[in-house]
């Protein structure tokens, strides 16, 4: 076993609760800003997972890509719209680990994949196998395989599923195998049907399914994707029709739930919703709540901690004030605005989907500008996040949000959405306002870290939320939305209650009543951590869903 523990780079031996290896897939890791392999909130899990993983001396490893562009960097073109710019990244911290496996794809049957390694001692995780097919040998097409993550090409899309499954299992493979295989998310899905015509039993497989959303829940032709060998060999008409679900479909998440002996959603919430979503497939694995969680060290401020373990309120508004500075700082330097330390300031921060509704504020825009033009309860407001660069609807909105924001003094939209900014807007922030249509936000941990660092939740109760928040007491929830009403319905239904908790609730407590406000802050780290931390998340996967 120590030339086990060797090959995995594990700097200890495996704590007795955690001895069973473990090898999880991800198609991004969101470590460190550094080193730019992840998208958003999917990454952000992933990377507080490994950290934690390490913490606990669990016997896990990661296994990810390589993005040779990363997903894209954020700027702005000369009126400050968004700019999708794509920058060859290099990394000197990486090391190659010497392993290198051939794949299958489409008429090519000997596609290089090399694992380069992130070992431990450099950002504190377990080890990470990252895929690359930028390797000499391989034509030019098959180089580019992990150029983008979320390539906007369908082949490429599933050259990059059939790299990081089929690649990253015979890695696994060459490190002496693994007790369980786990997928975070559909996109390694070809690792399953690998291993299984390998002789790996479903015991021995595992999956984390992260959104209830249609587009989060890949389909592709069943056909297609045999022809460039997703499956890991050619199946015949009658295995393939198997596989398929409705016109001749492959969808990915039905195809795990069914390969996998046990899956997870990642809130209670999301589980009921995930068990009704899948219930009339056939052969559909358990699927049990581990809520997400994020990694406390990594994104919670130490002097905002050390005030709150000591109940100190007065050296806590102190730093606070300190870390609204800084953020305003980039602020400044961004949008040429003066924003002010002492004035409520309201964050909008995550992934622009349709769902997530980053223009619900604007609804009612007479309300709205009559809102923030308040001299008696003023506020502040920013957005940032990143659109996916190909999402018309959202890249739309976003540059709506910048020309509306151009000449209001007191609202923003910052670019370069990425761990350090997201770390910046959760601790300069007071309140962290999640806006989702109810029961399409799977979890929504971005909310989490911002309760560490003393930002208020004013939410939607959706996701992570009703297992955390008591309305009034570590958070602003609004009153729940019909979920079968329609679009217009429910946004009508929300905006208003979102302009009267703001009027009512949180502006007045903010400004009048700060000894309330400062209880609030407090109950709210108290209920994210440990509950929310993902040390416990860690935990439960080998608990609840490896055991």
């Amino acid at each position: 076993m120590s030339s086990l523990y060797s090959k995995w780079f594990h700097p200890y031996k495996p704590a007795k609760a955690y001895q069973k290896r473990v090898a999880y897939f991800s198609m991004e890791f969101g470590i460190d800003q550094g080193l730019k392999i992840y998208s958003g909130g999917l990454g952000f899990l992933a990377g507080s997972h490994m950290r934690s993983a390490f913490e606990l001396k669990q016997n896990l490893i990661g296994i990810g890509m390589l993005w040779k562009f990363g997903y894209y960097d954020q700027g702005r073109n000369a009126d400050q719209t968004l700019q999708a710019k794509f920058i060859e990244k290099n990394y000197s911290f990486l090391e190659d680990s010497g392993l290198e496996v051939e794949v299958a794809i489409n008429d090519n049957n000997a596609v290089k994949v090399r694992a380069m390694v992130l070992k431990p001692e450099i950002f504190g995780t377990v080890p990470i196998y990252l895929l690359t097919t930028d390797v000499e040998g391989n034509d030019y097409l098959s180089r580019t395989i992990t150029d983008h993550l979320y390539d906007d090409n369908q082949f490429t899309r599933i050259s990059q599923n059939i790299v990081l499954g089929i690649g990253g299992a015979k890695i696994v493979q060459k490190l002496g195998g693994s007790d369980i295989y786990h997928l975070n998310e559909g996109h390694a899905l070809p690792a399953f049907y690998f291993l299984n015509n390998n002789g790996i039993k479903k015991e021995q497989l595992r999956f984390t399914t992260h959104t209830p959303e249609k587009a989060g829940n890949m389909e592709r032709e069943a056909s297609l994707l045999n022809n460039i060998g997703f499956f890991g060999r050619y199946l015949n008409e009658e295995e393939l029709q198997k596989e398929a679900v409705a016109f001749n479909a492959l969808n990915y998440t039905i195809a795990a739930l069914r390969l996998a002996q046990k899956s997870n959603a990642v809130s209670k919430l999301h589980a009921k919703v995930a068990k009704e979503m899948w219930k009339d497939y056939n052969g559909i694995s358990q699927i049990i709540p581990i809520t997400n969680s994020q990694n406390q060290l990594f994104w919670q401020d130490p002097s905002l901690k050390l005030a709150w373990e000591e109940k100190d309120k007065k050296g806590f508004i102190a730093r606070k004030k300190r870390l609204k500075k800084q953020l305003f700082k980039q602020v400044l330097d961004q949008t040429g605005k003066l924003f002010n330390p002492d004035v409520l300031t309201i964050v909008w921060a995550r992934r622009f989907a349709q769902y997530k509704r980053a223009d619900l504020l604007l609804r009612d825009i007479h309300r709205f500008e009559r809102l923030i033009s308040s001299e008696d309860h003023p506020v502040q407001i920013i957005w940032a996040g990143k659109p996916y660069p190909k999402d018309a609807f959202a890249v739309d909105l976003f540059n709506y949000l910048i020309q509306y924001s151009k000449f209001k003094k007191n609202i923003a939209v910052l670019t370069g959405y990425e761990i350090a900014l997201s770390k910046q807007l959760k601790e300069g922030s007071d309140v962290w306002l999640n806006t989702p249509r109810i029961t399409r936000e799977a979890s929504g941990t971005s909310g989490m870290t911002a309760a560490m660092n003393g930002s208020l939740n004013l939410s939607i109760n959706d996701g992570w939320i009703p297992e955390f928040a008591v309305n009034a007491k570590n958070a602003f929830v609004l009153p729940e939305a019909n979920p079968f009403s329609s679009d217009w319905d429910q946004d009508e239904f929300d905006s208003k209650n979102l302009y009267r908790t703001l009027e009512e609730d949180v502006l007045p407590v903010y400004y009048e009543k700060n000894e309330e406000w400062m209880e609030m802050v407090f109950n709210g780290i108290d209920g994210v951590i440990p509950k929310f931390s993902s040390k416990r998340m860690a935990k439960e996967y080998y608990t609840k869903l490896y055991k």
